[in-house]
C-alpha cells in the first residue's frame, strides 16, 4: 500500500489563516465566482486523481487566473511552509496531482486562453490550462495540428502533459512532448517568473527546457507553453493485423520496426482488451483473435499503398488470423475508436484497474508478454495488454476490486513486478504517465543510490524546502523535508 508522510501539525492548525490569506491574493474570477475552495464536500473533487485507489482531500484548492496569481500563491507558500500540489485536469494515473491533508492544490483549468498561433513560424503559445486537443482544434483549420496525443487528449492539459511528458499514440512518429516543445513560463517555489526557451528552435546556454519537461511539478509549476504546430499529412490510413498469440503479434512488432518503416503509429491489443472494446465502441475488431495491432501510416495515397503492402507482407510469414486495410477515413476513425476508448471500455467490467506504464525494447516484447500472463495466473487478476508497442511503451491494465485490500495488495505487487521485468530487459519504470507515488518506491531498481542522491540535489536546488509536489518521485526515505 502507498504510504504518505504525515501532515505538518502546525500548518494544519492555521487552516483559517492560510484560506483567509489565500482569498486575499487571489479575488474572485468574474465569471467564475470563488477562486479558493476551503469546504470539505467541495474540496471532494480534488481528492485524488487517475490513480482513484488513493484519497487525501487537501487543505484548500486556488483556482488561479494568471500567471501574477500563481506567483503570488507560491511565494506565501513559500514564506509559510506550506506543501503545494500543482493541478490539471487530473487524469494523471501515477498519483501525481494527489494531495497531503496539509497542501494547497493549485488548479490551472481557469489558465485556459490561447494567447498566440503564429502559422508563418509554426508555433502557438497557449495557457497551461489548455486542453490538449484544444491546441489542435485552435490550428486545424489552417490544416495544422499539435502532435503528441494522449488517450485522454479530450479533457487532459497541456501544462501536466509538459510535467508527465506525455506521449500518445502517434509519438513514434513524432514523438513525445518534450519533442514538441519550443518554450515555457514556469514559477518558482518563490514566486519568480521564468521564461525558458521561446519562438526560436534552440535556447542558448544550458538545457532547462530538458530539465524541467517531465519534471512532474517537483521543480516549479509550468503557467504557459509554446509548442509546435505542424502541417497535417496529405492524408493516413490504418489497418488491423490479428494474431493467434501475443508472442506471434510482439514478433510482428519488432519485424516492422526492424524493417526501417516506422509507422505513424503501431498499437497492441491482447484478447481481453479487444472483446472489452469491441463490446464498448462495436469497431468490428476480431473476436477470434489472441492479440491485434493497429498500424497507421500517412502520405499521398501511393505512399500509403505502398507502405501498407510492405507491412502486410512483413506479418504474413508469422500466419496472422486475419487483416484489414482501411479503404476510408470513416473505416480508418472506426478501428481507432476501439483504441482510443479501451480504458473507459476496461472500466466497464472490472471495479476498478492499475494501469502500469513501463517500456522495453521490442524485441523484448515477445517474453514480457509471455511474463505477464504467467503473473497474471500466478496473482490471481486478470490483465489486459494495450500499449503504444512501436516504442515498446507497455500498458497492461491490472484489474482488481480497491474496496478488497487483498485484491489491490495483490494488484501493486503484480504492477510492481512488471515494472522491474521492464527495467531487467533493458526498459525503464515510466514512459509517459510519470513516477508519481506510483513508482516512487522502485526508482531504486532503475537508478542507483549515487543518481537518486544528483536527483534530489536538482530537487533541492531549486525547491530547499521541498514543498513542491511532496512525497512524489523520490522514495520517502530519501526525501528531504
Amino acid at each position: 500500500m502507498i504510504r504518505q508522510p504525515e501532515p505538518k501539525p502546525e500548518v494544519l492548525s492555521r487552516r483559517d489563516e492560510i484560506v483567509a490569506a489565500l482569498r486575499a491574493l487571489v479575488p474572485p474570477h468574474p465569471l467564475s465566482g470563488e477562486s479558493v475552495i476551503a469546504d470539505p464536500l467541495r474540496l471532494k473533487p480534488y481528492e485524488t486523481d487517475g490513480l482513484s485507489a488513493y484519497r487525501q482531500p487537501p487543505l484548500a484548492v486556488v483556482l488561479p487566473s494568471t500567471t501574477d496569481e500563481v506567483a503570488s500563491v507560491l511565494r506565501f507558500c513559500h514564506a509559510n511552509g506550506v506543501r503545494v500540489v500543482p493541478r490539471g485536469a487530473g487524469t494523471s494515473l501515477s498519483g501525481g496531482a494527489l494531495p497531503m491533508a496539509d497542501s494547497v492544490v493549485i488548479g490551472l483549468m481557469r489558465m485556459n486562453r490561447i494567447l498566440e498561433v503564429d502559422f508563418d513560424n509554426r508555433l502557438a503559445v497557449v495557457e497551461a490550462g489548455v486542453t490538449n486537443i484544444g491546441i489542435t482544434r485552435a490550428v486545424e483549420e489552417r490544416g495544422f495540428f499539435y502532435a503528441p496525443d494522449p488517450s485522454s487528449q479530450l479533457a487532459c492539459m497541456i501544462g501536466g502533459n509538459v510535467m508527465m511528458n506525455s506521449g500518445g499514440a502517434h509519438c513514434l512518429k513524432y514523438g513525445v512532448t518534450a519533442n514538441n516543445l519550443l518554450g515555457l513560463t514556469f514559477v518558482t517555489i518563490e514566486g519568480e517568473v521564468l521564461r525558458l526557451g521561446g519562438a526560436h528552435l534552440d535556447a542558448a546556454g544550458y538545457d532547462w527546457l530538458g530539465l524541467v519537461t517531465g519534471s512532474e511539478g517537483q521543480l516549479g509549476v509550468v503557467t504557459e507553453v509554446t509548442v509546435r504546430i505542424l502541417r497535417g499529412p496529405e492524408g493516413a490510413r490504418a489497418m488491423l493485423a490479428a494474431f493467434g498469440s501475443v508472442e506471434a503479434a510482439g514478433r510482428a512488432v519488432d519485424a516492422i520496426i526492424g524493417s526501417g518503416i516506422i509507422p505513424v503509429a503501431l498499437e497492441f491489443m491482447d484478447r481481453p482488451c479487444i472483446h472489452a472494446c469491441e463490446a464498448f465502441a462495436h469497431a468490428g475488431y476480431p473476436l477470434d483473435a489472441e492479440a491485434m495491432l493497429i498500424i497507421e501510416v500517412e502520405g499521398s495515397v501511393a505512399e500509403q499503398d505502398e507502405l501498407l503492402a510492405r507491412i502486410r507482407d512483413i506479418c504474413a510469414p508469422l500466419n496472422p488470423t486475419s487483416m484489414k486495410i482501411a479503404e476510408s477515413a470513416e473505416q480508418s476513425a472506426a478501428i481507432w475508436k476501439g483504441r482510443k476508448g479501451a480504458f473507459g471500455a476496461i472500466g466497464r467490467i472490472s471495479p476498478d484497474y492499475l494501469c502500469m506504464d513501463g517500456t522495453i525494447p521490442t524485441s523484448e516484447l515477445p517474453g514480457v508478454l509471455t511474463r505477464i500472463g504467467e503473473m497474471s495466473r500466478r496473482y490471481g487478476l486478470a490483465v489486459a495488454n494495450v500499449f503504444h508497442a512501436g516504442d515498446g511503451n507497455l500498458h497492461p491494465l491490472i484489474m482488481f476490486d480497491a474496496n478488497d485490500p487483498d485484491s489491490l495488495r495483490r494488484a501493486e505487487a503484480f504492477g510492481a513486478e512488471i515494472l522491474k521485468l521492464c527495467v531487467e530487459v533493458g526498459g525503464c519504470l515510466t514512459g509517459e504517465h510519470g513516477v508519481g507515488v506510483e513508482k516512487r518506491d522502485l526508482m531504486g531498481v532503475q537508478f542507483t543510490a549515487r543518481e537518486l542522491d544528483q536527483q534530489r540535489a536538482i530537487k533541492s536546488a531549486f525547491d530547499p524546502g521541498w514543498l513542491l509536489n511532496p512525497s512524489k518521485v523520490f522514495p520517502l526515505a530519501q526525501a528531504a523535508g
